[in-house]
């Protein structure tokens, strides 16, 4: 088994910590969910919420830096299709302005994160284990047990 060193599970740390202040209090999300809770508009609301979640999921990945990497993989996901779909054919039709000033931080997380993730820990855990079976096989039922 793959032992991870102390410094890249606090990286790891770090780069939840950043996406809980950051979502927190640089996009104010948190007193939006308190202080807009019944108004905000059904488009907005949705961001807000998902926002949300993932903020919440962080302070998880605070803790459990491991076991929450599918949280910053969906984080990388979101910030590759972004740049990919929305920034990129913007960029190149000529339509660049204030509003994509998103990419220059979307990048950044992207290439700090890609060389963050303990690669062989995610394909001994995600790829290569076995992954939760879709029927029971046995009388025994881990689940219940």
């Amino acid at each position: 088994m793959n032992t991870m060193s102390t410094l890249r599970l606090n990286l790891l740390r770090v780069f939840y910590l950043v996406l809980v202040l950051g979502i927190g209090l640089d996009m104010h999300v948190w007193s939006k969910m308190i202080h807009e809770v019944y108004s905000m508009p059904l488009d907005s609301g949705t961001v807000i919420c998902m926002l949300f979640a993932l903020s919440v999921l962080s302070i998880l990945g605070l803790r459990y830096p491991l076991k929450m990497l599918p949280v910053l993989f969906w984080e990388l996901t979101w910030k590759a299709s972004w740049l990919l779909s929305v920034a990129l054919p913007h960029w190149l039709r000529g339509q660049w302005n204030k509003d994509l000033g998103t990419t220059t931080f979307a990048v950044g997380m992207i290439v700090i994160f890609v060389p963050l993730v303990p690669w062989s820990y995610v394909f001994e855990h995600f790829v290569k284990k076995s992954g939760d079976p879709w029927w029971q096989h046995s009388a025994a039922d881990p689940v219940s047990e």
